[in-house]
């Protein structure tokens, strides 16, 4: 008979398919952190705390009625800006707060010299309702300066504090005359809310409508 080979096995089974058996090394990359951007400013002063924010609006309020020489409200806004957490707007606000002062205490008093002594007694008076004493003042000083804007501008805002809408008109009116500016300012001065609804005021304020009308 004829001798059968033996037939071979695989060795043991150790035909092993090569599986990958090992996790994915291929890892995820990180994203670069480049930081938070820088806050938003202005003027140097960083805006990101609320409490800035807030102090600032403060603080643009208060310096826009010390433009407008209502030195006892910029004060007291200028007060609040202190307390806020921005040292930059303490600051700022210190400095217009002492020239505040020193322009609310009448100089010379009881016997004032010149307009402008009159005048910044009469908006001393002003500022604390003692109508009568301003206007006293404020007229000298208008004799003594004709051509003071902020004269007949302080005497507009008066007559409007006392319910006197013709006066009123034509001392801003004169104001407008003598320095265009005042135009802008009177548009948001809370002493002219008397005259909102006068038609007059608006055509005062607003001479461009007309303008555009015609």
């Amino acid at each position: 008979m004829p001798t059968m080979g033996k037939v071979r096995k695989a060795p043991g089974g150790s035909a092993h398919h090569s599986k990958s058996t090992g996790h994915n090394s291929s890892k995820p990359q990180k994203k670069r952190n480049l930081g938070p951007p820088p806050p938003p400013q202005r003027g140097g002063v960083e805006l990101v705390d609320p409490r800035v924010q807030e102090q600032l609006k403060t603080y643009d309020e208060a310096l826009s009625l010390f433009h407008q020489q209502k030195f006892a409200r910029a004060k007291q806004g200028l007060e609040e800006v202190l307390k806020g957490p921005s040292k930059e707007l303490a600051d700022r606000a210190r400095v217009h707060l002492k020239i505040a002062e020193q322009r609310m205490k009448p100089t010379q008093e009881h016997n004032p010299r010149g307009a402008e002594d009159h005048y910044q007694r009469g908006v001393a008076m002003m500022n604390i309702g003692r109508w009568d004493e301003a206007r006293e003042s404020l007229d000298k000083a208008r004799k003594a300066a004709p051509k003071a804007d902020h004269i007949h501008y302080a005497l507009a805002a008066l007559d409007c504090l006392t319910g006197e809408a013709d006066s009123a008109l034509q001392n801003l009116k004169v104001a407008i005359q003598l320095r265009p500016e005042n135009r802008y300012h009177a548009r948001n001065d809370e002493d002219f809310a008397f005259l909102q609804e006068d038609p007059r005021f608006t055509e005062l304020l607003y001479p461009e409508k007309d303008g555009f009308a015609g």
